[in-house]
């Protein structure tokens, strides 16, 4: 496939477009510029290393599974460095140098799914600040070169029935600091004023089930809209006003995948399945439930634990659902309970809901008013190669997907169709960090610890297979200081010291 010189300056440009305020060589949040795992930074990296070989400098960090961000030469990560102790850390990029660090005791924390951290999510920062989200602190600011606090916004402690726990990250747009929410109990979007801390505006997304997708910026005609995808659709806000200017109808149940937006289209690859199907196969099925193809309160508040479930939840869920009062959720009524009627979001229980294997790449044009689901809506074309954690890597024309097993397919961007061949890469395992591009070489790292490397063209040919021997699951930082690896306990500066050693 040939890809035009346009769609690459295109794409430099409106990742630079993103980056407004902060310098083009920051990775200044979850997955860099917009989220978009793209460095802009000029950088030459090493294809091989390890935690002994072309590692500039490492840190223990406590245990989490947040990245890190760079910004104005500064490292920051956080971590859990006791059982009730939240840390965020400072870094000189270069020289790994300790600026400071900050600990907050959390209090009481709920139980998360193993995979998950108490620490999961990642800061973001500009040259005079730095964001952290904590589920029992709420928001915190502070100043990124003395680590004094500046504001803090308390938000409602989200609940997830089924464990996994909190995903989210705040991102930043101009003078914004945008944090969606959507868990079971309060799922919400919020715009703060970056420097006062002042909620500009929230959006209640009660048409929401719980979802991890984080916002992106989409620039249409010179015009900024700030995109959420979520339960069935993707949403359009107003970042001035937190107005929805539109919505398409095109996703499925839920979305743990960040899109990708680009030159005015936005990128998004799904799977999901009916919501039927998982709330029976994750509670009734469990070992708390009786297996009777159907739910109450009892074995649902068993399965959650010692966590009494809200009332708030259970008003909003079983009484709704619960057609015939007879206190059981079952067939059609589950659907009814756990989606939104506005946002039904495909799932029909008396058709199987939407299959267990719904994958689909798709692409969604910006702009418009109102439902756009028939009018923007550019291709949407069902596959067997899309991940319901790792976002796509879209650049250069092409889509690539990872999905689990190491599992990589290619998708021409502009008509969404697979091109190549589907293959295994990296020595199989569990992805959850989304891949990330510099020096002409894609990145994937996987929670055994291996970083995979593949050379950016059509073939994308394997380069290098690096063990550092303990779990990564979250996405990598990149600058001209280097890539920055957050291990389940340590960050690595990655930097080409063999290079420079031959200079």
């Amino acid at each position: 496939m040939t890809v035009s010189p346009v769609f690459k300056t295109a794409s430099f440009l409106a990742l630079l477009g993103a980056a407004t305020s902060l310098p083009a060589a920051d990775w200044p949040q979850f997955r860099g510029p917009n989220c978009s795992g793209i460095a802009v930074a000029d950088v030459t990296l090493p294809t091989e290393f390890s935690t002994t070989k072309n590692v500039a400098w490492s840190a223990d960090v406590g245990e989490g599974i947040g990245g890190a961000v760079v910004a104005a030469g500064r490292v920051f990560v956080n971590g859990m460095t006791s059982d009730h102790t939240v840390s965020l850390f400072a870094f000189d990029a270069k020289t790994g140098k300790s600026l400071w660090r900050r600990d907050w005791e959390t209090g009481e924390l709920c139980e998360i799914h193993q995979t998950n951290s108490q620490a999961p999510t990642t800061p973001v920062a500009d040259d005079e600040r730095v964001y952290l989200y904590f589920t029992t602190l709420g928001m915190l600011c502070v100043d990124a070169e003395t680590g004094k606090d500046v504001w803090q916004y308390d938000l409602p402690v989200p609940f997830f029935v089924f464990k996994w726990g909190p995903g989210m990250s705040p991102v930043l747009h101009k003078d914004l600091l945008l944090f969606c929410q959507d868990d079971d109990l309060n799922p919400a979007f919020y715009a703060f004023d970056k420097r006062t801390g002042d909620l500009r505006w929230r959006d209640d997304r009660i048409d929401q089930a719980v979802n991890y997708s984080h916002p992106v910026v989409c620039t249409v005609d010179g015009v900024d809209e700030v995109v959420v995808a979520g339960t069935g659709m993707l949403i359009g806000y107003d970042p001035e006003t937190g107005r929805r200017k539109w919505f398409a109808k095109v996703l499925l149940r839920n979305i743990k995948t960040t899109p990708v937006a680009l030159d005015g289209v936005i990128y998004i690859t799904v799977q999901s399945g009916g919501i039927a199907n998982q709330w029976l196969a994750s509670i009734d099925r469990a070992t708390t439930g009786n297996n009777d193809n159907r739910l109450d309160r009892e074995e649902t508040q068993a399965f959650v634990g010692k966590q009494k479930i809200p009332e708030a939840f259970f008003e909003r869920t079983f009484v709704r659902g619960d057609l015939n009062k007879d206190g059981f959720l079952e067939g059609k009524e589950l659907d009814i309970a756990f989606l939104h009627p506005d946002n039904f979001a495909g799932a029909d229980y008396t058709k199987g809901g939407d299959d267990a294997a719904s994958q689909y790449v798709l692409a969604v044009r910006g702009g418009g008013s109102g439902d756009v689901t028939e009018t923007h809506l550019l291709y949407k074309h069902p596959t067997k190669h899309t991940d319901h954690i790792v976002s796509p890597h879209v650049a250069n024309g092409r889509i690539l997907t990872l999905k689990e097993g190491g599992i990589v397919t290619s998708f021409d961007a502009t008509t969404g169709e697979t091109y190549g061949r589907t293959r295994r890469v990296g020595s199989g395992g569990s992805y959850f960090a989304s891949p990330v591009l510099a020096d002409g070489k894609i990145f994937f790292c996987g929670e055994n610890g291996h970083v995979i490397v593949l050379k950016d063209d059509p073939e994308f040919e394997e380069l290098a297979d690096n063990d550092f021997g303990e779990s990564i699951l979250a996405t990598p930082a990149i600058t001209e200081d280097g890539m920055f690896l957050r291990t389940r306990h340590h960050v690595y500066c990655v930097r080409n010291l063999e290079e420079k050693d031959k200079e």
